[in-house]
Protein backbone atom coordinates (compact mmCIF):
# COMPACT_ATOMS: atom_id res chain seq x y z
CA UNK A 1 0.00 0.00 0.00
CA UNK A 2 3.08 2.55 0.95
CA UNK A 3 4.24 1.94 -2.70
CA UNK A 4 1.27 2.37 -4.50
CA UNK A 5 0.68 5.86 -3.06
CA UNK A 6 4.13 7.04 -3.10
CA UNK A 7 3.84 6.10 -6.96
CA UNK A 8 0.67 8.05 -7.04
CA UNK A 9 2.07 10.63 -5.47
CA UNK A 10 5.20 10.99 -7.77
CA UNK A 11 2.89 10.80 -10.74
CA UNK A 12 0.96 13.52 -9.52
CA UNK A 13 3.75 15.81 -8.68
CA UNK A 14 5.09 14.60 -12.54
CA UNK A 15 1.96 15.50 -13.62
CA UNK A 16 1.18 19.14 -12.45
CA UNK A 17 5.40 20.20 -13.23
CA UNK A 18 4.74 18.93 -16.91
CA UNK A 19 1.31 20.63 -17.02
CA UNK A 20 2.69 23.78 -15.19
CA UNK A 21 5.05 24.25 -17.72
CA UNK A 22 2.18 24.40 -20.84
CA UNK A 23 0.27 26.23 -18.28
CA UNK A 24 2.58 29.12 -17.69
CA UNK A 25 3.96 29.43 -21.43
CA UNK A 26 -0.26 29.07 -22.86
CA UNK A 27 -1.13 32.80 -22.44
CA UNK A 28 -4.29 34.04 -24.37
CA UNK A 29 -4.53 37.37 -26.61
CA UNK A 30 -4.38 40.51 -25.25
CA UNK A 31 -7.03 42.44 -23.48
CA UNK A 32 -8.74 45.07 -25.80
CA UNK A 33 -8.57 48.63 -24.66
CA UNK A 34 -12.25 47.94 -23.77
CA UNK A 35 -10.93 44.91 -21.56
CA UNK A 36 -8.01 46.86 -20.05
CA UNK A 37 -10.27 49.77 -19.07
CA UNK A 38 -12.62 46.86 -16.84
CA UNK A 39 -8.85 45.60 -15.11
CA UNK A 40 -7.18 49.02 -14.68
CA UNK A 41 -10.91 49.99 -12.95
CA UNK A 42 -10.44 46.73 -10.89
CA UNK A 43 -6.88 46.79 -9.81
CA UNK A 44 -7.53 50.80 -8.83
CA UNK A 45 -10.58 49.92 -6.91
CA UNK A 46 -8.24 46.98 -4.77
CA UNK A 47 -10.11 43.87 -5.89
CA UNK A 48 -6.37 42.46 -7.25
CA UNK A 49 -3.55 43.17 -9.06
CA UNK A 50 -2.07 41.80 -12.60
CA UNK A 51 1.65 42.93 -12.72
CA UNK A 52 3.63 41.77 -16.14
CA UNK A 53 6.44 39.85 -13.63
CA UNK A 54 4.53 38.00 -10.90
CA UNK A 55 7.43 36.00 -10.70
CA UNK A 56 7.68 32.22 -10.85
CA UNK A 57 5.19 29.47 -9.92
CA UNK A 58 5.35 27.86 -7.41
CA UNK A 59 7.45 24.20 -6.85
CA UNK A 60 6.24 23.33 -3.27
CA UNK A 61 3.08 22.82 -3.26
CA UNK A 62 1.62 18.78 -4.12
CA UNK A 63 -1.87 18.29 -6.13
CA UNK A 64 -2.25 15.17 -3.60
CA UNK A 65 -5.30 14.71 -2.56
CA UNK A 66 -4.20 14.49 1.53
CA UNK A 67 -5.15 16.66 4.49
CA UNK A 68 -1.30 18.11 4.71
CA UNK A 69 -0.66 19.00 0.84
CA UNK A 70 -4.29 20.59 0.59
CA UNK A 71 -3.49 22.69 3.71
CA UNK A 72 -0.50 23.90 2.52
CA UNK A 73 -1.46 25.26 -0.23
CA UNK A 74 -4.54 26.94 1.12
CA UNK A 75 -2.56 28.45 3.63
CA UNK A 76 -0.32 29.60 0.99
CA UNK A 77 -2.69 31.21 -0.91
CA UNK A 78 -4.81 32.47 1.84
CA UNK A 79 -2.03 34.17 3.92
CA UNK A 80 -0.79 36.12 0.41
CA UNK A 81 -4.52 36.94 0.26
CA UNK A 82 -4.88 38.29 3.46
CA UNK A 83 -1.85 40.46 3.27
CA UNK A 84 -2.35 41.97 0.17
CA UNK A 85 -6.08 42.73 0.26
CA UNK A 86 -7.31 43.45 4.83
CA UNK A 87 -6.23 47.04 4.70
CA UNK A 88 -8.88 47.59 1.39
CA UNK A 89 -11.57 45.54 2.66
CA UNK A 90 -15.05 46.82 1.41
CA UNK A 91 -18.34 45.52 0.98
CA UNK A 92 -18.75 45.14 -2.39
CA UNK A 93 -19.57 41.30 -4.16
CA UNK A 94 -15.74 41.20 -4.79
CA UNK A 95 -15.05 40.77 -1.17
CA UNK A 96 -17.67 38.56 0.15
CA UNK A 97 -16.70 35.98 -2.01
CA UNK A 98 -13.37 36.64 -0.16
CA UNK A 99 -15.05 36.61 2.75
CA UNK A 100 -16.82 33.06 2.45
CA UNK A 101 -13.89 31.50 1.69
CA UNK A 102 -11.98 32.57 4.77
CA UNK A 103 -14.68 31.46 6.58
CA UNK A 104 -14.54 28.22 5.11
CA UNK A 105 -10.47 28.24 5.17
CA UNK A 106 -10.28 28.59 8.94
CA UNK A 107 -12.73 26.05 9.40
CA UNK A 108 -11.17 23.57 7.42
CA UNK A 109 -7.74 24.19 8.54
CA UNK A 110 -8.70 24.49 12.29
CA UNK A 111 -7.21 28.64 12.48
CA UNK A 112 -9.01 31.33 14.01
CA UNK A 113 -6.99 33.34 12.59
CA UNK A 114 -8.97 34.23 9.37
CA UNK A 115 -12.37 34.06 11.33
CA UNK A 116 -10.95 36.38 13.63
CA UNK A 117 -10.75 38.67 10.71
CA UNK A 118 -13.93 38.18 9.41
CA UNK A 119 -15.40 38.96 12.41
CA UNK A 120 -13.41 42.20 12.97
CA UNK A 121 -14.12 42.99 9.44
CA UNK A 122 -17.77 42.43 10.01
CA UNK A 123 -17.75 44.52 13.32
CA UNK A 124 -15.89 47.80 11.55
CA UNK A 125 -19.36 47.32 8.94
CA UNK A 126 -21.33 46.94 11.45
CA UNK A 127 -23.08 43.84 10.21
CA UNK A 128 -24.62 46.03 7.07
CA UNK A 129 -24.90 44.95 3.89
CA UNK A 130 -24.12 46.90 0.93
CA UNK A 131 -26.29 50.15 0.10
CA UNK A 132 -28.74 49.39 3.08
CA UNK A 133 -30.12 52.40 2.40
CA UNK A 134 -31.35 51.68 -1.22
CA UNK A 135 -33.13 48.59 -1.72
CA UNK A 136 -29.52 46.38 -1.86
CA UNK A 137 -29.40 43.66 -4.98
CA UNK A 138 -28.18 40.33 -4.64
CA UNK A 139 -24.76 41.26 -5.01
CA UNK A 140 -25.13 43.85 -2.26
CA UNK A 141 -26.41 41.42 0.63
CA UNK A 142 -23.64 38.57 -0.54
CA UNK A 143 -21.75 39.91 2.50
CA UNK A 144 -24.40 38.53 5.17
CA UNK A 145 -23.21 35.52 4.37
CA UNK A 146 -20.69 35.54 6.52
CA UNK A 147 -22.28 37.47 9.20
CA UNK A 148 -24.98 34.46 9.35
CA UNK A 149 -22.01 32.37 9.37
CA UNK A 150 -20.80 33.91 12.20
CA UNK A 151 -23.70 34.49 14.32
CA UNK A 152 -24.16 30.43 13.85
CA UNK A 153 -20.42 29.96 15.11
CA UNK A 154 -21.31 32.36 18.28
CA UNK A 155 -24.47 29.97 19.05
CA UNK A 156 -26.81 32.36 18.01
CA UNK A 157 -26.10 34.50 21.17
CA UNK A 158 -25.28 38.12 19.89
CA UNK A 159 -28.60 39.54 17.95
CA UNK A 160 -26.63 42.44 16.57
CA UNK A 161 -24.86 40.50 14.06
CA UNK A 162 -27.90 39.73 12.08
CA UNK A 163 -30.61 42.35 13.09
CA UNK A 164 -29.12 45.08 9.98
CA UNK A 165 -29.60 41.74 7.54
CA UNK A 166 -33.11 40.78 9.11
CA UNK A 167 -34.07 44.57 8.11
CA UNK A 168 -32.83 44.56 4.81
CA UNK A 169 -34.09 41.44 3.86
CA UNK A 170 -37.97 42.24 5.30
CA UNK A 171 -37.63 45.59 2.86
CA UNK A 172 -36.65 43.85 -0.41
CA UNK A 173 -38.74 40.51 0.21
CA UNK A 174 -41.85 42.37 -0.49
CA UNK A 175 -41.06 43.50 -3.92
CA UNK A 176 -42.45 42.16 -6.86
CA UNK A 177 -39.80 43.05 -9.00
CA UNK A 178 -35.82 44.39 -8.52
CA UNK A 179 -37.28 47.71 -7.39
CA UNK A 180 -39.76 49.92 -8.32
CA UNK A 181 -39.62 50.89 -11.85
CA UNK A 182 -37.53 48.49 -12.57
CA UNK A 183 -39.45 45.30 -14.01
CA UNK A 184 -36.45 42.66 -13.79
CA UNK A 185 -36.70 40.34 -11.27
CA UNK A 186 -34.91 40.13 -8.13
CA UNK A 187 -32.25 37.74 -9.71
CA UNK A 188 -32.11 37.84 -13.20
CA UNK A 189 -28.87 37.36 -13.57
CA UNK A 190 -26.94 33.96 -12.90
CA UNK A 191 -24.49 35.32 -10.34
CA UNK A 192 -27.53 36.79 -8.22
CA UNK A 193 -27.91 32.58 -7.60
CA UNK A 194 -24.54 32.36 -5.51
CA UNK A 195 -24.70 35.87 -3.99
CA UNK A 196 -28.42 35.91 -2.44
CA UNK A 197 -29.72 32.13 -1.76
CA UNK A 198 -27.62 31.37 0.78
CA UNK A 199 -28.07 34.60 2.53
CA UNK A 200 -31.72 33.34 2.36
CA UNK A 201 -31.17 29.47 4.06
CA UNK A 202 -28.49 31.01 6.21
CA UNK A 203 -31.08 33.37 8.34
CA UNK A 204 -33.59 30.80 8.50
CA UNK A 205 -30.40 28.73 10.16
CA UNK A 206 -30.46 31.52 12.22
CA UNK A 207 -33.74 32.64 12.95
CA UNK A 208 -36.15 29.35 12.24
CA UNK A 209 -38.49 31.65 10.05
CA UNK A 210 -39.39 29.62 7.12
CA UNK A 211 -40.48 33.04 5.16
CA UNK A 212 -36.98 33.18 3.96
CA UNK A 213 -36.86 29.34 2.32
CA UNK A 214 -40.30 30.04 0.90
CA UNK A 215 -38.60 33.38 -0.81
CA UNK A 216 -35.80 31.74 -2.04
CA UNK A 217 -37.35 28.90 -3.34
CA UNK A 218 -39.95 31.56 -5.28
CA UNK A 219 -36.90 33.71 -6.85
CA UNK A 220 -34.38 30.43 -7.90
CA UNK A 221 -37.74 28.97 -9.67
CA UNK A 222 -38.01 32.78 -11.52
CA UNK A 223 -34.14 32.65 -12.48
CA UNK A 224 -34.33 28.80 -13.71
CA UNK A 225 -37.35 30.38 -15.57
CA UNK A 226 -35.99 33.13 -17.64
CA UNK A 227 -32.02 31.67 -17.83
CA UNK A 228 -31.75 28.10 -18.25
CA UNK A 229 -31.09 26.41 -21.31
CA UNK A 230 -32.63 22.74 -21.03
CA UNK A 231 -30.21 21.46 -24.18
CA UNK A 232 -27.16 22.63 -22.88
CA UNK A 233 -27.91 22.76 -19.33
CA UNK A 234 -25.99 25.49 -18.24
CA UNK A 235 -27.38 29.16 -17.31
CA UNK A 236 -27.21 32.45 -19.62
CA UNK A 237 -25.76 34.91 -17.51
CA UNK A 238 -28.66 37.45 -18.21
CA UNK A 239 -31.08 37.04 -20.66
CA UNK A 240 -29.50 39.76 -23.31
CA UNK A 241 -27.66 36.67 -23.52
CA UNK A 242 -29.95 34.16 -25.10
CA UNK A 243 -29.92 35.46 -28.39
CA UNK A 244 -26.16 36.20 -28.83
CA UNK A 245 -23.64 33.77 -30.21
CA UNK A 246 -19.49 34.21 -29.45
CA UNK A 247 -17.28 34.35 -32.04
CA UNK A 248 -17.31 30.74 -33.26
CA UNK A 249 -21.23 30.79 -33.46
CA UNK A 250 -21.96 28.99 -30.73
CA UNK A 251 -24.11 30.11 -27.62
CA UNK A 252 -21.68 32.18 -24.73
CA UNK A 253 -21.78 30.14 -21.64
CA UNK A 254 -19.30 32.22 -19.46
CA UNK A 255 -17.45 29.87 -16.93
CA UNK A 256 -17.78 31.84 -14.19
CA UNK A 257 -21.00 32.66 -14.44
CA UNK A 258 -21.31 29.09 -14.38
CA UNK A 259 -19.13 28.60 -11.45
CA UNK A 260 -21.48 30.84 -9.47
CA UNK A 261 -24.45 28.58 -9.84
CA UNK A 262 -22.90 25.14 -9.14
CA UNK A 263 -21.29 26.84 -6.18
CA UNK A 264 -24.53 28.44 -5.15
CA UNK A 265 -26.27 25.27 -5.75
CA UNK A 266 -23.85 23.87 -3.07
CA UNK A 267 -24.00 26.69 -0.55
CA UNK A 268 -27.73 26.75 -0.45
CA UNK A 269 -27.97 23.16 -0.06
CA UNK A 270 -25.87 23.43 2.77
CA UNK A 271 -28.46 25.02 5.12
CA UNK A 272 -31.93 23.77 3.37
CA UNK A 273 -33.71 21.47 5.32
CA UNK A 274 -33.62 17.98 4.56
CA UNK A 275 -37.07 17.94 4.50
CA UNK A 276 -38.05 21.18 1.79
CA UNK A 277 -39.90 19.94 -0.79
CA UNK A 278 -37.83 21.92 -3.45
CA UNK A 279 -34.58 20.05 -2.52
CA UNK A 280 -34.46 17.47 -5.16
CA UNK A 281 -34.97 20.64 -8.00
CA UNK A 282 -31.44 21.68 -6.27
CA UNK A 283 -30.13 18.32 -6.27
CA UNK A 284 -31.09 17.81 -10.18
CA UNK A 285 -29.48 21.07 -11.35
CA UNK A 286 -26.11 20.09 -9.43
CA UNK A 287 -26.55 16.78 -10.74
CA UNK A 288 -27.29 18.25 -14.09
CA UNK A 289 -24.89 21.32 -14.65
CA UNK A 290 -22.17 18.96 -13.06
CA UNK A 291 -22.32 16.57 -15.65
CA UNK A 292 -22.40 19.25 -18.68
CA UNK A 293 -19.20 21.11 -16.83
CA UNK A 294 -17.12 17.76 -16.78
CA UNK A 295 -18.01 17.39 -20.66
CA UNK A 296 -16.28 20.72 -21.27
CA UNK A 297 -12.81 19.87 -19.00
CA UNK A 298 -9.95 19.98 -20.94
CA UNK A 299 -7.26 17.49 -20.48
CA UNK A 300 -4.86 19.60 -18.68
CA UNK A 301 -8.16 19.48 -15.85
CA UNK A 302 -8.73 23.18 -16.50
CA UNK A 303 -11.56 25.24 -17.94
CA UNK A 304 -11.88 28.28 -20.69
CA UNK A 305 -13.78 31.60 -19.87
CA UNK A 306 -15.97 31.02 -22.60
CA UNK A 307 -16.82 27.26 -21.95
CA UNK A 308 -18.04 26.42 -25.70
CA UNK A 309 -14.93 28.52 -27.51
CA UNK A 310 -11.50 27.77 -26.51
CA UNK A 311 -10.19 28.20 -29.80
CA UNK A 312 -11.09 32.34 -29.30
CA UNK A 313 -10.44 32.14 -25.13
CA UNK A 314 -7.44 29.34 -24.67
CA UNK A 315 -6.46 30.92 -21.64
CA UNK A 316 -7.31 28.98 -18.28
CA UNK A 317 -9.67 30.58 -15.68
CA UNK A 318 -9.62 29.67 -12.54
CA UNK A 319 -12.63 31.36 -10.59
CA UNK A 320 -14.99 29.46 -12.75
CA UNK A 321 -13.05 26.53 -12.38
CA UNK A 322 -12.70 26.90 -8.27
CA UNK A 323 -16.48 27.24 -8.10
CA UNK A 324 -17.46 23.80 -10.05
CA UNK A 325 -14.31 22.10 -7.87
CA UNK A 326 -16.09 23.19 -4.96
CA UNK A 327 -19.54 22.41 -6.14
CA UNK A 328 -18.23 19.24 -7.40
CA UNK A 329 -16.40 18.29 -4.26
CA UNK A 330 -19.54 19.21 -2.36
CA UNK A 331 -22.21 17.49 -4.61
CA UNK A 332 -19.64 13.69 -3.99
CA UNK A 333 -19.24 14.27 -0.24
CA UNK A 334 -22.97 14.55 0.50
CA UNK A 335 -23.43 11.65 -1.84
CA UNK A 336 -25.19 13.84 -4.27
CA UNK A 337 -22.52 12.98 -7.37
CA UNK A 338 -21.07 9.77 -8.23
CA UNK A 339 -18.09 9.10 -6.66
CA UNK A 340 -16.03 6.84 -9.41
CA UNK A 341 -17.78 9.72 -11.81
CA UNK A 342 -16.52 12.74 -10.76
CA UNK A 343 -13.45 11.97 -8.72
CA UNK A 344 -11.11 11.68 -11.94
CA UNK A 345 -12.55 15.63 -13.04
CA UNK A 346 -11.75 17.01 -9.52
CA UNK A 347 -8.24 15.55 -9.08
CA UNK A 348 -7.54 17.10 -12.70
CA UNK A 349 -9.62 19.79 -11.85
CA UNK A 350 -7.31 19.97 -8.83
CA UNK A 351 -4.04 19.93 -10.15
CA UNK A 352 -4.48 22.48 -12.88
CA UNK A 353 -5.47 25.08 -10.49
CA UNK A 354 -2.18 24.25 -8.81
CA UNK A 355 -0.74 25.57 -11.61
CA UNK A 356 -1.82 28.78 -11.60
CA UNK A 357 -0.20 29.21 -8.18
CA UNK A 358 2.69 31.63 -7.76
CA UNK A 359 5.59 31.24 -5.58
CA UNK A 360 4.53 34.06 -3.16
CA UNK A 361 1.07 32.47 -3.14
CA UNK A 362 -0.62 34.85 -5.49
CA UNK A 363 -3.74 32.61 -7.61
CA UNK A 364 -2.79 33.81 -11.24
CA UNK A 365 -5.67 33.58 -14.08
CA UNK A 366 -8.27 35.21 -12.74
CA UNK A 367 -10.47 37.17 -15.07
CA UNK A 368 -11.31 40.79 -13.91
CA UNK A 369 -15.26 41.79 -13.15
CA UNK A 370 -17.52 41.55 -16.17
CA UNK A 371 -20.59 39.83 -17.52
CA UNK A 372 -18.78 37.47 -20.20
CA UNK A 373 -15.33 35.76 -21.32
CA UNK A 374 -12.74 38.42 -21.64
CA UNK A 375 -9.21 38.19 -21.95
CA UNK A 376 -6.67 39.17 -18.95
CA UNK A 377 -2.67 38.26 -17.86
CA UNK A 378 -1.78 34.93 -16.34
CA UNK A 379 -1.03 36.85 -13.49
CA UNK A 380 -4.25 38.36 -13.12
CA UNK A 381 -5.23 38.02 -9.45
CA UNK A 382 -8.55 38.96 -8.03
CA UNK A 383 -10.28 38.74 -4.87
CA UNK A 384 -13.57 36.69 -5.18
CA UNK A 385 -11.30 34.21 -7.78
CA UNK A 386 -9.29 33.40 -4.18
CA UNK A 387 -12.76 32.59 -2.33
CA UNK A 388 -14.07 30.11 -4.41
CA UNK A 389 -10.32 28.86 -4.23
CA UNK A 390 -10.21 28.30 -0.71
CA UNK A 391 -13.85 26.85 -0.65
CA UNK A 392 -13.17 24.48 -3.48
CA UNK A 393 -9.84 23.68 -0.67
CA UNK A 394 -12.09 23.43 1.93
CA UNK A 395 -14.48 20.81 0.71
CA UNK A 396 -11.24 18.73 -1.05
CA UNK A 397 -10.21 18.64 2.59
CA UNK A 398 -13.12 17.64 4.15
CA UNK A 399 -13.68 14.49 1.38
CA UNK A 400 -9.62 13.53 1.84
CA UNK A 401 -10.89 13.37 5.85
CA UNK A 402 -13.31 10.72 4.79
CA UNK A 403 -10.35 8.65 3.67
Amino acid sequence: MKTSLLFRAGVASLALAAVSISAHAQQGPKPTPEMQAIIDKDNGRHFGTSPEDPGPLAKDISPALTPAAIDKVMRKVADWQLKESQPYFDKIWTWSVLYSGFMAASDSLGDPKYRNVMAEMSEKFEYQPRNPDKLPNADDISIAQTYAELYLAGGKKDAKIIAPTIHTLDTVMPLETLRPGDPRIPWWWCDALFMAPAVYTRMYAATGDHKYIDYMNAQWQHTYDLLWDKDEHLYARDASYIPKRGPNGQKIFWSRGEGWVIAGLARTLQFLPKDDPRRPFYVQQLKDMAARVAELQDKDGQWHASLLDAEHFPAAETSGASLFVYGMAYGVNEGILDKAKYMPVIRRAWAGLLNNVYADGRLGNIQQTGAEPAYYRPSASYTYGVGGFLMAGSELKRMAKKK
